[in-house]
């Protein structure tokens, strides 16, 4: 069994409250979701407006294809234009 576990670190600009932040985190973590078939949860910075840490997991058999999506995951955080990626990091165990 391979585990991948990914961070992602988000600034979300011009967020005014934490009510506006989840609407962006929801609509991030549901594209994900649907698109991956990933497990992904909000880590670190919940009372933070602008910043955002989500982990995101994801358990296979081929430890290739797990580091593969979970790279597609990071690449599509990025081009959804929402928020900027400040840091990613993908550790495969």
């Amino acid at each position: 069994m391979i585990v991948g576990i990914c961070t992602i670190e988000l600034h979300i600009h011009g967020n005014q409250s934490l009510k506006g932040k989840r609407r962006v985190l929801r609509s991030v973590k549901d594209r994900l979701r649907h698109r991956f078939n990933v497990s992904i949860a909000e880590v670190d910075y919940q009372d933070l407006w602008q910043r955002a840490l989500i982990g995101v997991t994801m358990v296979g058999s081929d430890r290739a294809q797990v580091d593969r999506t979970l790279q597609h995951v990071v690449s599509a955080v990025e081009g959804m234009g929402v928020a900027e990626l400040v840091d990613a990091e993908v550790e495969i165990l």
